[in-house]
């Protein structure tokens, strides 16, 4: 073996999480499991890589140069790690058709790969969290998905926050109605993506330095920055291109899921049309939708959409089918920024410490941790033999709440002594009433 020493360090956009940042990551995905459930969505699991032939050609040429390739010593199988829990989803529709009843309600919170460049709020390694329903046409299951993320926002402490709403079929209308050639709509797409990077002067720029004429811009760009309070974005685009046939599905489309946001209580405060929003991967066909927080602002934090075309690569008969991601990374640095998480979140799971006198008391001090983990307590047996004062140290300085004493006087009395470090207080109670009086110094 080398003596040579390697220097610990993590890959580009890769991170550790020590136990204080995974307690606050087990709190944030607990709370967004539980609105999962809530809204009726049942977990599924797919694997880490796929074969390159499943993801590519689903994303669209910019973000399938994002992809990492994956390759093992004489593998046959070209694989890939994938990029989003989307294309997976398909997959599994087209692989399980006869053990997947419809309409199919999944969600899936693991780990994804993109070779973007690392920045604040953006890594290479992240979690996605998705809910997607597939198998439903009508607008009430993309007004579902869009409740999922208004729903774990509130619950999460977030004090506000924009659902931006389109439709891909309005974006193509607003070529078809400027003169925008079919074959030029993907450059539309990607300029009209950059409109909060580089405003609307950019992107006219942009349109036009894509070979795309001045005039056909300039009557894009006067739909597309319309705004006008409520539903009244659809009126402006109604009036304007009603008589195009992709612009009429669009509007209706719009119109149902504002309809059935409504029905579920989800106010119009909490979402807005924005023609300036396109969403960059290349599969969705219908509404889309993104969340940004304004303060501060990391980009967005939820996106989806719905893409009834996708599960027909791999099947005979697609699937209507329409889905959102939480962008779970950003919520959580958010959550420390805004300082949104609850007092109850320690540095550690351990409720009570309980201390070892001696070696002689030893086995007593290991039948009470083994009395109180019993009782659903989360307990941590000092196992080194060290002064008591250095244990009392340790446990404060780790954040545990509570520790508990057994030395020979104690053990002869058949009591244990409970101190709580946060204000000094402590409890002589009979052992039998040990795990009681936790719970109750714990409140």
């Amino acid at each position: 073996m080398s003596d040579v020493k390697i220097q610990p360090r993590l890959p580009k956009g890769m991170r550790d999480y020590l136990p204080q940042d995974m307690l606050k990551r087990e709190y944030v995905f607990g709370v967004v499991r539980d609105v999962f459930h809530l809204y009726g969505f049942e977990p599924l699991q797919t694997p880490v890589m796929e074969l390159s032939e499943i993801l590519m050609g689903k994303y669209g040429e910019d973000a399938e140069k994002l992809i990492y390739h994956a390759q093992h010593p004489g593998g046959k199988e070209e694989l890939a790690l994938r990029y989003d829990l989307t294309v997976p989803l398909a997959r599994v529709v087209g692989q399980y058709q006869n053990d997947i009843t419809l309409p199919f309600k999944r969600y899936q919170l693991a780990p994804v790969w993109r070779a973007e460049r690392p920045q604040r709020g953006r890594y290479r390694e992240f979690v996605q969290c998705d809910v997607d329903i597939v198998g439903i046409a009508d607008m009430s299951a993309d007004a579902e998905v869009i409740g999922v993320v208004v729903s774990v926002l509130k619950k999460l402490g977030f004090p506000q926050f924009t659902v931006k709403i389109n439709n891909r079929k309005l974006l193509t209308a607003i070529g078809q109605y400027s003169g925008v050639p079919d074959a030029q709509l993907g450059d539309l797409y990607r300029s009209v993506d950059k409109f909060d990077k580089i405003g609307a002067d950019g992107v006219r720029k942009e349109l036009v330095e894509r070979g795309i004429g001045g005039e056909a811009v300039a009557r894009m760009m006067d739909l597309i920055v319309a705004h006008e309070p409520g539903l009244g974005n659809l009126d402006v685009l109604d009036q304007a291109m009603g008589s195009i046939p992709a612009a009429q599905e669009g509007i209706r489309e719009l119109r149902e899921l504002a309809a059935a946001l409504g029905d579920m209580y989800i106010s119009q405060e909490d979402y807005d049309i924005d023609f300036t929003m396109v969403r960059g991967l290349g599969y969705y066909t219908g509404p889309i939708f993104e969340t940004t927080i304004e303060e501060p602002n990391l980009g967005s934090v939820s996106g989806g959409g719905r893409y009834d075309d996708l599960v027909g690569m791999f099947r005979k008969e697609s699937l209507p089918t329409t889905g959102v991601s939480l962008g779970i990374e950003r919520i959580i640095d958010l959550m420390d920024y805004l300082s949104l998480y609850p007092d109850t979140i320690h540095g550690t799971v351990v409720q009570v410490m309980v201390t070892l006198f001696d070696t002689s008391t030893r086995a007593e001090s290991s039948k009470l941790a083994a009395e109180l983990r019993g009782q659903g307590i989360c307990t941590e047996l000092q196992l080194e033999e060290r002064k008591l004062g250095r244990q009392f140290q340790a446990a404060d300085r780790r954040g545990i709440p509570l520790v508990a004493v057994l030395g020979p006087e104690e053990i002869t009395q058949g009591v244990v002594k409970l101190k709580r470090l946060s204000d000094g207080e402590e409890s002589t109670v009979p052992r039998s009433e040990a795990a009681a009086k936790v719970r109750e110094l714990l409140k």
